[in-house]
């Protein structure tokens, strides 16, 4: 009931923000701006589904990409790799007017990492959320690796092309935070992660991918990605603004309104 109210007072401030603008105001804000949202490894577009409508209500555009394999794509497991997710991913950026604002979550941080540095000039901006954040020449596992207190971490099956997590595990790695229907969300939604692209490393130059602005937003409860994690990989990563959200590594399912107004504040630096 709670989340309830607080959504419902979301959604006055947000008309209440249209209707006290001027007429060319009004007519600024519906053009809003363009986000392409890139959901990370054992998640699809389905997660993300509140912040969506919550952006396009206040005049923004959203897409929200379906990886291979993920989600209700059929691609094979062992055709799955982080140059052909950049691809699905570039392709839709480039079907958009204008310039972006990338965001990617977890796995999707390496991706929208890739995309940078293949299409700099469309994008205004990268948003990383408790996102594996590499250096050039590192991969997801050369990251994860590294984060021993991660739960996630201890809790990987592999399985010829797959990896599997232990199911007992999964609601506490991905929203310890959540309500019982959230949790249930996650888990009747969860299908096995491709493994391949864990082990593609990114190259990143400094002409190409050092040129956009980088943002990112730290989950401080996060035990997927722990926060220890995301320190050390920001630090020095040329990030021009961090933020915190004192959640686990999925606020977009248990406090969505908060990943709102942040991408909303960050679109607007």
């Amino acid at each position: 009931m709670k989340k309830i109210i607080l959504r419902a007072l979301f959604g006055v401030l947000i008309m209440a923000g249209f209707f006290s603008c001027s007429k060319d105001e009004h007519h600024d804000s519906q053009s809003g701006k363009t986000y392409v949202i890139v959901p990370g490894a054992w998640q699809a577009p389905y997660a993300w589904a509140t912040v969506k409508a919550e952006l396009e209500q206040a005049g923004n555009k959203v897409v929200v990409v379906e990886l291979q394999a993920h989600g209700k794509d059929t691609t094979a497991d062992a055709h799955t790799s982080i140059n052909l997710y950049r691809d699905r991913v570039v392709t839709a950026v480039n079907g958009l007017s204008g310039k972006v604002i990338l965001v990617g979550h977890s796995l999707g941080g390496e991706v929208i990492s890739a995309v940078a540095e293949a299409i700099p000039g469309k994008i205004d901006r990268l948003v990383y959320l408790a996102a594996f954040l590499p250096a050039s020449g590192q991969s997801v596992y050369d990251l994860a690796s590294t984060d021993t207190t991660s739960l996630l971490r201890i809790s990987i099956i592999q399985s010829g092309y797959v990896l599997d997590l232990i199911h007992d595990n999964i609601a506490n790695i991905f929203i310890q935070d959540g309500t019982t229907d959230e949790k249930n969300l996650v888990l009747s939604n969860y299908r096995f992660e491709p493994g391949l692209p864990f082990n593609d490393k990114v190259t990143l130059s400094a002409t190409n991918y050092g040129t956009v602005k980088k943002y990112y937003i730290h989950t401080l409860l996060d035990q997927a990605v722990t926060y220890k994690l995301q320190k050390r990989m920001v630090a020095g990563a040329g990030i021009i603004q961090e933020y915190n959200l004192n959640t686990s590594h999925s606020p977009f399912l248990s406090k969505p309104d908060s990943v709102t107004i942040l991408l909303t504040k960050i679109a607007a630096q």
